[in-house]
């Protein structure tokens, strides 16, 4: 059974810097490729950041230059580090895994609880 386990969020200031990690349960993690969403009040959910299977990354326009994706697959994890957050990037922050290619419109079943980012003075 699939399982993602997201953490690391929390409350920060503008400018500021959180890291988010998944734990992803289940066999074969270094096949997949890993991605993260977020979803703000409101708002569909986007996604933000994928990452293949050898490393490769992308990002959403609203990120790029700002948030780095990376994974260790020793452990089964993928982070999000977040750089120079803005109010706009308050959102819960999910992660998901496929082994195809995940883009915007990609569909998944299942869902963890997320993590909450909140920017804000």
């Amino acid at each position: 059974q699939v399982q993602l386990v997201e953490s690391g969020g929390g409350l920060v200031q503008p400018g500021g810097s959180l890291r988010l990690s998944c734990a992803a349960s289940g066999r074969g993690f270094s096949i997949y490729i890993m991605a993260w969403y977020r979803q703000a009040p409101g708002k569909q959910r986007e996604l933000v950041a994928t990452i293949t299977r050898g490393g490769s990354t992308n990002y959403a326009d609203s990120v790029k230059g700002r948030f780095t994706i990376s994974r260790d697959n020793a452990k089964n994890t993928v982070y999000l580090q977040m750089n120079s957050l803005k109010p706009e990037d308050t959102a819960v922050y999910y992660c998901n895994k496929s082994p195809f290619m995940i883009t915007a419109s990609t569909r998944f079943d299942y869902w963890g609880q997320g993590t909450e980012v909140t920017v804000s003075q």
